[in-house]
């Protein structure tokens, strides 16, 4: 299995140096040079097989030769054994039709824990063969951050330097960030929106004053390795609900497309799947996109949701070269016309070819808020965070056939928005035990202004070179 860029020109490359690299040397993204796929008889044997070896067998295409299927089911074992739930991502039905996806069991309660927890251990197999260092460079708008930071804290071959948009995250989700103590953490509050952080770390990317002395890398889901993992939960879901015969649809409030993408590979795996919903709050370019072809970024509206508070959503690019036709240069010269406008339209046959699974929908503060009170007096008490409202609102709107089972990825943990929970239910959700005293812990983080400039010259002082 080899990896190609999104932008067509940057060297293939295979499953470890995709992952090592994070970002294409173009700008492009990694995506494999052609799907693998599963028969039906295939998936139907991956029925009751326990969460990680269900993921080593849905991955291990995609691995190739870098790993050994015993030593991937070895790092998949040891990657979710930290989960407070036995199923990892265990399922809980809503009513008739609707069911959550309870992706935020991980040890920092989201869903980025299903993903980072593989990615920490890859990161430190790989280095260890190379006798390398990694530079992660990231950008959060909420939970990958603290996820990629519990990953990697205290490895030795690893420097992490992880951008949130001062006061527009969480308090949980900065503490979880902020609170970690590992010499190899640094924590950076920038003047500024996710959009703008995640634009700093593709600069760097392409800086060869920082990538000569650096071995740069992505811990966002702009690396195919966290992607990949992510594909593992819409089988393991499938599955439960009658999957392969029958076809399960889902809900996912996303901002940076990953989630969603992550539902497509899956189909083109060969799971059938009825429909994947892209639900997105008031920030919805993505809903603008598929439903309109009219894809340009605004000004970013902070919200109680606020890992969907993007403008710019770097997987998407992924499915516009999937969908349209995979040409490489012609998208990188479609990237780069929206790069410099922050506008563009999408072509006929990245329209057609997203709405043949794609469906879209919006939903605004109120909205949000009724999501979570319904689920809170019509589902046994079912407490919910704004992120997953967004993806349930957008569920019990959509037009699908009924005997189809529509499930809502339950992105986080709802202790983690513990305000914006409490004002729509009345109920203010507990952190779990594991987390409890996370606001007696002291923070450690540095505050720098939205400048590329000062960024790198931080990075640059504090991270080790990667020989």
């Amino acid at each position: 299995m080899d990896y190609v860029s999104t932008r067509g020109s940057a060297p293939a490359l295979d499953f470890e140096g995709a992952t090592l690299a994070g970002l294409a040397a173009d700008g492009g993204l990694y995506v494999p040079r052609e799907w693998p796929t599963f028969r039906l008889d295939e998936i139907v044997a991956m029925r009751r097989l326990p969460y990680p070896e269900l993921a080593a067998r849905v991955m291990q295409s995609f691995v190739g030769d870098c790993l050994t299927p015993q030593r991937l089911r070895e790092l998949c074992e040891q990657a979710y054994a930290r989960f407070a739930h036995v199923a990892v991502t265990p399922l809980t039905q809503l009513d008739e039709r609707n069911w959550l996806l309870e992706l935020f069991h991980g040890p920092t309660l989201a869903f980025k824990d299903v993903a980072l927890q593989l990615l920490g251990l890859l990161f430190e197999e790989f280095l260890s063969r190379r006798d390398e260092r990694l530079t992660i460079v990231g950008a959060t708008s909420g939970d990958t951050g603290s996820a990629a930071i519990d990953a990697v804290a205290g490895r030795e071959r690893i420097d992490i330097f992880m951008l949130h948009p001062k006061g527009r995250v969480s308090d949980v989700q900065r503490r979880q960030m902020t609170t970690v103590k590992a010499p190899n953490v640094y924590n950076i509050a920038i003047d500024g929106s996710f959009d703008d952080a995640q634009a700093m770390v593709k600069r760097m990317f392409g800086d060869a004053n920082m990538t000569g002395r650096f071995r740069i890398s992505a811990v966002n889901s702009i690396n195919w390795a966290r992607l990949m993992a992510q594909v593992v939960y819409y089988f393991a879901a499938a599955l439960q609900l009658g999957g392969p015969e029958r076809k399960v649809a889902f809900s996912v409030p996303t901002g940076n497309f990953g989630d969603v993408f992550a539902g497509h590979v899956a189909a083109r795996m060969g799971l059938p799947i009825q429909r994947l919903i892209v639900a997105t709050n008031v920030n919805d370019i993505l809903h603008r996109a598929l439903s309109a072809g009219d894809y340009s970024a605004g000004e970013v509206t902070p919200t109680a949701a606020p890992s969907m508070d993007i403008q710019v959503s770097s997987n998407f690019e992924r499915l516009l070269f999937d969908v349209g036709g995979r040409d490489g240069a012609a998208l990188a010269e479609q990237m780069r016309g929206f790069e410099t406008t922050k506008a563009m339209r999408l072509t006929n046959a990245q329209r057609e070819g997203a709405a043949a699974l794609f469906a879209s929908a919006r939903g605004d503060a109120g909205q949000m808020s009724q999501a979570m009170r319904w689920a809170w007096e019509h589902c046994d008490g079912e407490v919910i965070d704004p992120h997953t409202a967004i993806g349930l609102h957008a569920a019990r709107e959509a037009d699908l056939p009924a005997d189809v089972p529509i499930v809502t990825l339950a992105t986080a943990h709802p202790a983690k928005f513990r305000d914006a929970v409490e004002r729509a239910t009345g109920v203010r959700p507990a952190l779990p035990p594991r987390v409890g005293d996370l606001f007696e812990r002291d923070e450690r983080y540095v505050e720098l202004p939205g400048d590329y400039a000062a960024i790198a010259a931080y990075v640059a002082e504090h991270a080790t070179p990667s020989r």
